[in-house]
């Protein structure tokens, strides 16, 4: 798979020159578009897993739809012929997801036995606006604090499990889908982690330790908007405080009430327990290295 964040390129496969791809400890060059590729070795390991009758745990992580927007060409054109008026940009980016949602068909097709299968599907972030994509309703994009630059789809499908048309209002991150997916396989989560298990909730019962804890974003960026400084957001139940920049005043938000986040309420209570909450995440979690050296696979134990 790929080892890397972005790529600089679907076919090359690089990010700064670097050559991410791996199998096992060993780099390799594949030839063909990324997406291509990890929907292949998706589809190649799941009939692998079959044909010995074990079970698999399968973690697929697509590059697509993130920047460079590079569809194939043949998707680009299908999207542009069918889509009359439609942008460049907005083409792209339409094409690039499409062709990652035939993968995942691909993909999906190859599971043989859906019934004691959990297939759960979600993203890591909101659209980027200047490449075409849209949030709406939600306020922001990627790299801010709205709830468009944090909310993303998800969708679960686990037959006799989780009734088809099931809707989960709980507020959850992409850390708890490992206690969640450990607790299906009854196996034991290291105390350390900090997910938390949303089994009871999207199986539709009352889960009050997920809807009352504390959930809180930290993004470091660099360049000349960022410094390499962190900036936070920081929830609890329908209570928001948040900036977008690490000189940008904090800015308190109830999203029961005001779920576009368009006016600032003015609650010294609420915002000061939830500074302390984030005070006591900083003092906890400490400061890491803004960059790390790439590492060596072969020498990796």
């Amino acid at each position: 798979g790929y080892l890397g964040d972005m790529m600089d390129d679907y076919y090359n496969h690089r990010r700064h020159g670097v050559n991410y791809m791996a199998e096992g400890r060993k780099r390799i060059e594949p030839k063909g578009h990324a997406t291509d590729l990890f929907s292949d070795w998706a589809v190649k390991y799941i009939k692998e897993r079959n044909a010995k009758e074990e079970p698999f745990f399968l973690f697929l992580s697509y590059n697509a739809p993130h920047t460079p927007i590079q569809p194939p060409q043949d998707w680009y054109e299908k999207v542009k012929k069918r889509e009359k008026g439609i942008g460049n940009a907005r083409a792209k980016l339409v094409a690039l997801i499409e062709h990652m949602d035939e993968g995942i068909g691909r993909v999906l097709k190859a599971v043989p036995e859906k019934d004691n299968t959990i297939i759960v599907f979600t993203s890591d972030n909101g659209g980027q606006a200047n490449v075409g994509a849209r949030n709406d309703p939600w306020k922001g994009e990627k790299q801010q604090m709205w709830e468009g630059g944090l909310r993303v789809p998800t969708c679960i499908v686990w037959h006799g499990q989780i009734r088809p048309g099931t809707t989960y209002d709980g507020v959850s991150m992409t850390m708890d889908w490992l206690p969640t997916l450990a607790e299906v396989a009854g196996a034991e989560v290291p105390e350390e982690v900090d997910g938390q298990s949303l089994l009871g909730g999207i199986q539709g019962k009352k889960d009050t330790a997920i809807d009352s804890r504390s959930l809180i974003w930290v993004r470091r960026e660099g360049g000349r908007m960022y410094l390499g400084q962190d900036y936070y957001a920081v929830r609890q139940g329908p209570w928001k405080l948040l900036q977008n920049n690490s000189r940008e005043p904090f800015q308190l938000f109830n999203l029961e009430e005001d779920p576009g986040e368009t006016t600032p309420v003015d609650n010294n209570k609420v915002r000061r327990e939830l500074e302390q909450v984030l005070r006591e995440h900083v003092r906890n979690a400490g400061f890491v290295p803004w960059q790390g050296r790439v590492p060596d696979l072969e020498k990796v134990e």
